[in-house]
């Protein structure tokens, strides 16, 4: 082969290999997700999909990174809640496990965006004929991605990414939302553990105290066992409370991924009761701020952007190819072109185009089922939150201090004589009956706030939620 055939094949190749559409810049896409006071833009179902399908530039930037929260030391004092959803959200599997989502959709995005790769090969023919080597040379082709499916294919994925950032910070609320449940719990299990203690101690008095009574006889041996019956309850109160404290704190020592959590002293005041407004307010909200309400909103754009793929994947693709040979025998250099496509009669991805339009509609109505399934569930919450939040109010205003008051007194008056220690006993019995109904209605209270705050997500850990 001539050096000029040699020019001729390698200009041929060159040409071909460049002759693609460039994929341009390799945009990393941003992991950051979306804020939570962002508000989620509500799609009409019946409107057309959109015509600029290229990648959005608002996507542009750095590949998404793992959060970068910094586990806090545990303090002297105790350990404060803001510290335990930094040490939660840097230890998470599961934020972790979204994290990685996103960065494989976001490698997804490049690849479905690169055209295909030229070929080239040695290429005989006619060898033998006359006793000559025939014609030998080479051949280069290229096929053509026509109807810009690649950049429909980025379209697609770039929505997958939107949904896939809406359900990293859904995944990021849940762990917040469940460090703060898991913390409060906890809280209110120490002060059932103190006020355990306390009434420990009076029982064991009002026992000792019971015995001596009865050897002065002025006091019968029923009232005895009376005594004795609720020391021991007192008991096993403190014992199911210290075991109740023991399982919440090892429940958030799980979500911190720490260990050594028994010795831990929770910092909050639980008696400050949160306000939340009303429930119209919190459903727009909730509406607007939900990452599961802007996830479905991304699967429809995702659904409507395929439909327009799936209309281009008709249209076939462009195969081409150029031989350059030499002619052993006359010395002549030959040159062969070829171009061709499928001819679309029996398959122009018909199913494929149905099965699209149909998702457009399996995902419309989604974002409807997902608003209902959300007032639902705020329904419900807010319910608990305002029963919980009244009774709470009415323990801490009126029925705790008239208890506090009713002991103070009939201590007062047994101390003077004029009131018996079974009285005493039952004052005390009321008193710590009265608080720890008290802390579970503001232990229900913090609860179903959190959950209302924290936009009805929890449950970080549990399979089929993330």
């Amino acid at each position: 082969m001539t050096s000029q055939s040699i020019v001729v094949l390698l200009v041929a190749i060159a040409a071909l290999g460049c002759a693609t559409t460039p994929p341009g810049p390799v945009v990393e896409l941003s992991g950051k997700s979306a804020p939570p006071e962002s508000e989620v833009a509500r799609v009409s179902y019946d409107e057309e999909p959109p015509t600029d399908l290229s990648q959005p530039a608002e996507l542009g930037g750095a590949i998404v990174k793992p959060i970068e929260a910094v586990p806090a030391e545990i303090a002297n004092d105790g350990l404060a809640i803001e510290a335990a959803i930094a040490m939660a959200l840097a230890s998470s599997p599961a934020v972790r496990q979204a994290e990685a989502r996103v960065q494989a959709l976001q490698g997804k995005w490049v690849q479905v965006g690169l055209p295909p790769n030229p070929t080239a090969g040695y290429l005989a023919s006619e060898v033998g004929a006359e006793g000559s080597a025939g014609q030998q040379g080479g051949y280069a082709g290229q096929t053509f991605i026509t109807a810009g499916k690649r950049q429909k294919s980025r379209a697609v994925v770039s929505a997958e990414v939107a949904r896939a950032e809406q359900e990293l910070a859904s995944v990021t609320q849940r762990v917040r939302s469940d460090v703060r449940l898991r913390y409060y719990e906890a809280l209110l299990a120490q002060r059932r553990v103190e006020l355990a203690h306390r009434l420990v101690e009076f029982t064991s008095e009002a026992a000792e105290a019971s015995k001596t009574l009865v050897e002065a006889a002025e006091l019968g041996t029923p009232g005895l066992l009376q005594t004795e019956i609720l020391q021991r309850n007192a008991v096993v109160l403190r014992t199911t409370s210290a075991n109740d404290s023991e399982r919440a704190l090892r429940q958030l020592s799980n979500l911190l991924g720490t260990e050594g959590s028994e010795s831990w002293r929770l910092q909050g005041e639980v008696e400050q009761l949160p306000a939340l407004p009303n429930y119209e307010t919190l459903l727009l909200r909730i509406r607007t701020e939900s990452p599961e309400m802007a996830a479905a909103v991304a699967e429809l754009e995702r659904s409507r952007r395929a439909v327009t793929l799936a209309e281009a994947q008709a249209l076939p693709n462009l195969s081409t190819q150029v031989s350059v040979q030499q002619e052993a025998l006359s010395g002549d250099t030959l040159t062969g072109v070829q171009i061709g496509a499928p001819i679309p009669i029996w398959n122009r991805n018909q199913g494929g185009i149905r099965q699209s339009q149909a998702n457009v509609a399996l995902a419309a109505r989604n974002i409807d089922r997902v608003e209902r399934d959300l007032a639902r569930r705020l329904a419900d919450a807010f319910q608990r939150y305002s029963s919980a939040k009244a009774t709470a109010a009415m323990y801490a205003t009126d029925i705790v201090p008239k208890s506090q008051e009713t002991l103070d007194l009939v201590r007062q008056a047994y101390q003077q004589g004029e009131s018996g220690y079974l009285d005493l006993l039952t004052a005390q019995q009321t008193y710590t009956q009265t608080n720890l109904a008290y802390l579970d209605s503001l232990g229900e209270t913090w609860q179903s706030y959190v959950l209302i705050d924290g936009l009805l997500l929890e449950g970080s850990l549990q399979e089929g939620t993330n």
